[in-house]
């Protein structure tokens, strides 16, 4: 979703309801294609299956029916062998998800799908095992957009994928009761373009997604990719123990204006300092989700509670409007430990916004970036530089 601003406990029963996710439609290429629910049905009962007690020793036999014996037991390891394969194999789904509301009178965000889509076909590589389970999150005359969008973008696809559209409103509504009291810290006013349910997606995904989905990234539209997507999942290989999101730092002093109350009441806080010993805060145009582990984390769960956000702000003194990055960027100043921090070469924010609002002699130390750039982030409808 393209980031417009300058800068940017359910019960476990919602994760029952969540199967239906209002999936409305999926594409697949490549050989050997199964539809998404035969597979995580297949996923979930080699996992699942039910516990056995131990049999009893079996009684001796003659030495005639040893060998017979022993081949049995080989053609059983082969058995349990495949089905391990199998398993793998339905694990190696990349999960990418995208936001495209809104777009059918937006032409802007046309072209910003268009040329992220491009650049992720253009130079996405994937092992012989793998295919990307690309998730588009569309209201419904946005649907027919991203048809075409992806039927174009996909055409020449060197990888196997598929394709699952998810009906906004629909998650909108089980999105509402767990984010509500943010929508009210996180955003500008009911009307605004964060007030939205949608803006929160991030923070309960863990909540609304199958739990055959263990991990998922959300990038935004108004990016480009500059490397193989499927380096960006490998990220989720260096999350440090406890870690349940991966994002990168707020690339401009937005969090620094934001917290000045704060900052007065703490002279020689890191809260809002630029990197690398300050907390800048986050910016939520590429997150990693790992769904898995926000499920496990009692931690994360208390944080979304409505009293534990009320009592994180009140703490900090902070009234957001960038939604989940707001809130991503709130708790990260409380529990850092939740998150593992991108480098900023993972999203390489270009908008300026703030140099010409009152922080030109700090900006350069938040907006700095060394490194070859993987993911252009072009927020505040800022041009990405051509290749």
């Amino acid at each position: 979703m393209g980031r417009r601003a300058p800068g940017r406990a359910q019960p476990w029963a919602l994760v029952a309801a969540a199967a239906a996710l209002a999936v409305c439609a999926f594409y697949y290429a490549g050989s050997g294609g199964e539809a998404f629910s035969s597979a995580t049905r297949r996923l979930k009962g080699t996992r699942l299956g039910p516990a056995t007690t131990p049999p009893p020793p079996p009684p001796p036999v003659p030495e005639e029916e040893e060998e017979a014996a022993g081949l049995a037991e080989a053609k059983g390891k082969e058995a349990e062998r495949r089905l391990g394969e199998a398993a793998a194999a339905a694990e190696e789904e990349l999960h990418l998800l995208l936001v495209l509301a809104k777009a059918e009178r937006n032409a802007a965000l046309r072209d910003k799908a268009e040329a992220a889509l491009r650049s992720l076909v253009r130079l996405g590589k994937l092992g012989p095992r793998q295919a990307l389970a690309l998730h588009l999150l569309c209201d419904a005359p946005s649907k027919a957009v991203g048809k075409a969008l992806l039927r174009d973008a996909l055409r020449d696809a060197p990888f196997k994928y598929k394709v699952i559209f998810h009906d906004v409103n629909v998650l909108t509504e089980k999105l509402l009761p767990i984010v509500e009291a943010m929508q009210k810290l996180f955003s500008a006013g009911t009307g605004t373009y964060y007030s939205d349910s949608i803006f929160f997606l991030s923070v309960a995904m863990h909540q609304v997604m199958p739990r055959e989905i263990s991990r998922i990234i959300q990038v935004d539209l108004d990016v480009e990719y500059r490397t193989n997507i499927r380096e960006l999942f490998e990220e989720f290989d260096n999350f440090p123990e406890g870690a349940v999101v991966g994002i990168a730092r707020e690339m401009q002093p937005v969090y620094r204006h934001i917290f000045w109350q704060y900052r007065q009441e703490h002279p020689g806080t890191k809260v809002g300092e630029p990197p690398p010993d300050g907390l800048p805060g986050f910016n939520s145009g590429v997150l990693l989700l790992n769904l898995d582990a926000m499920r496990q984390s009692a931690l994360y769960n208390r944080l979304l509670e409505p009293e534990a956000v009320r009592r994180l702000a009140e703490k900090f003194h902070f009234k957001g409007h960038l939604g989940d990055q707001d809130f991503f960027t709130l708790a990260g100043m409380e529990h850092p430990e939740l998150f593992h921090v991108l480098d900023c070469t993972w999203n390489r924010q270009l908008c300026s916004w703030w140099r010409d609002h009152g922080y030109s002699d700090v900006f350069d130390r938040y907006f700095q970036c060394d490194g070859h750039v993987r993911i252009y982030h072009g927020n505040c409808n800022t041009p990405i530089p051509a290749e």
